[in-house]
């Protein structure tokens, strides 16, 4: 164990189990309303897989909506969720997210300090579904100045990303155009930002009110007495003791394969979140009787495997989004034909690379990889690989189409005749096959200065073409410990266990398969962090 903050206690009011923004929104929130928090972090870094992530949060009906002038009903916001749960989500935990987002907000930022800018056209991502809304409903963490930390900021997890905003990523658009030296300088001036900064400033709430921050220090078991969770017991075997609640947030189980592949409904290939995430809470929640719920589901990316992007020495994947969504580029199947709405959001778009060809016992659209010419390349480049630098090894090159299908072992007419129908159709600004470039969310993650009529589309016509193969990739599991709307676990009965609570991607989601839109990973579960710390307080 390694304290960073604060001094250790045998005893205090609440011991939270993970240091993810739902753990650290708990902690911050009970900190406040004066409860004594002991965080403890199994790895050395904080954050967990908030901290690698976009940050953003998907909550309607804000204040902030309210200030812009855009109209923004839950009731509106209760029917879309609903429609895209499929029938699947449970009503109490959509209610609570729903419900309690605009509470959670509005504390944080007048109680914790932290600081929201609000993306007032970003569309949800089914705008087919009833309820559905063309922007305000996703916010995201301001630039933060972590020098305020000292040291502390040295043990919060780094995604490598230089800081920006997602309102930058609006006006800059690809990776190509970004101001790259400008960044470097906001970097050394202390600025984070995305899932960086929520976690800093939520870490920043809960040092100022006196938590006690511990790293190192991996909990393996609940200690119960008469009936009730009383506390945790760690690897060395020593024992701290919770007053009121123990609270679980320890991340999902998607680094477990064995675990993952006996549970999840489609097999992973690749995550981009801490290697650490393999299921610890939910297995001390399981050897007390907690049920377990939605553990087939995750939240599903497509994404790329780029050799040395690695998280605590394993390969990781990359989440691939303008490399699909930017006009040029399409995404073919292991026949050389086009399967899907390129860009559409990642986690439907996912949903295709699971299907299965049973005729021929073998997947149907994978191996998947996205297709794109010279101008493409010239235009936005590829990751960090620009234009003009030698190709690397991720990418697979070939000075003509039928080069190229070769090598991906695919028919070359038929890739071919895959192309030459996309590209007629792209230069008419219509994709009459998957509808890409139709609905506003497609749109915004096109190029406003396509030369072509849609934002979304554009022909590929200049060799040399290149290719990346696309994988089935996961942020991290999103099923696991049953609880009720206030983060209360609950037994096989349905019965809440007393002092124990969870949070979380160790718990169900609120939205089961669903995926409303940018932030929904992290909306719901800081809505419950805060219900669940001021149901603590409140029950004092």
């Amino acid at each position: 164990m390694k304290v960073v903050n604060g001094s250790l206690e045998q005893t205090y009011d609440v011991v939270v189990l993970g240091s993810g923004a739902s753990g650290l929104t708990t902690a911050a929130v009970a900190a406040r309303r004066g409860l004594s928090v002991l965080v403890l972090e199994k790895a050395s870094l904080l954050g967990g897989t908030s901290a690698v992530s976009g940050g953003m949060i998907w909550i309607p009906g804000t204040r902030q909506a309210e200030a812009a002038g855009i109209p923004d009903s839950l009731e509106e916001a209760s029917t879309y969720v609903r429609a895209v749960a499929r029938g699947r989500g449970r009503e109490e935990l959509m209610d609570a997210a729903v419900y309690g987002g605009r509470e959670m907000l509005a504390y944080l930022q007048n109680e914790c300090g932290l600081e929201f800018l609000f993306l007032d056209d970003f569309p949800d991502y089914r705008q087919d579904l009833p309820g559905s809304s063309f922007g305000g409903r996703t916010l995201e963490p301001a630039l933060y100045d972590a020098s305020g930390l000292g040291d502390l900021i040295d043990v919060v997890r780094n995604d490598g990303r230089l800081p920006f905003t997602m309102q930058e990523y609006e006006v800059w658009g690809a990776f190509a155009k970004f101001p790259w030296d400008a960044l470097e300088e906001r970097a050394e001036q202390g600025y984070v930002a995305k899932g960086r900064a929520l976690i800093s400033s939520l870490l920043g709430s809960a040092v100022r009110d006196g938590a006690t921050i511990v790293v190192n220090a991996r909990a393996t078991s609940l200690v119960i007495e008469d009936g009730r969770v009383v506390g945790v017991e760690l690897e060395d075997g020593t024992q701290m003791i919770a007053r009121q609640a123990v609270v679980i947030g320890t991340g999902g189980f998607e680094w477990d394969r064995e675990l993952a592949d006996s549970l999840v409904a489609s097999r992973i290939y690749t995550m981009c979140s801490p290697p650490t995430n393999v299921g610890d809470g939910l297995r001390m929640a399981q050897r007390i009787g907690v049920a377990t719920r939605g553990t087939r589901e995750a939240w599903w990316a497509p994404m790329a495997i780029i050799p040395g992007e690695v998280r605590d020495g394993e390969q990781i994947g990359t989440l691939l989004r303008f490399e699909r969504q930017g006009p040029g580029s399409i995404m073919v199947n292991r026949n050389g034909e086009r399967f899907a709405n390129e860009s559409q959001n990642y986690n439907d778009l996912a949903r295709a690379l699971h299907s299965w060809d049973s005729a021929n016992n073998q997947t149907l659209n994978t191996p998947a990889h996205i297709v794109f010419d010279e101008s493409y390349l010239k235009r936005y480049g590829v990751f960090a690989h620009l234009h003009g630098q030698p190709t690397p090894e991720y990418l697979i090159e070939g000075a003509t189409l039928a080069e190229l299908a070769s090598k991906l072992n695919v028919d070359a007419q038929t890739l071919e005749a895959t192309v030459v129908r996309f590209n007629k159709d792209a230069e008419q600004g219509v994709d009459p096959d998957f509808h890409r470039g139709e609905t506003a969310y497609d749109r915004y993650w096109g190029d406003a200065e396509n030369e072509w009529p849609n934002p979304s589309l554009a022909p590929l016509t200049e060799g040399p073409f290149y290719a990346l193969e696309v994988v089935n990739g996961v942020f991290g599991t999103n099923g696991g410990i049953a609880t009720d709307g206030f983060g209360r676990t609950l037994d096989v009965d349905g019965n809440p266990i007393t002092g124990l609570f969870a949070v979380g991607n160790v718990t169900e989601s609120a939205y089961a398969s669903g995926y409303p839109g940018a932030g929904a990973t992290l909306g719901p579960i800081l809505s419950i962090g805060y219900r669940i710390a001021t149901t603590i307080a409140d029950s004092e």
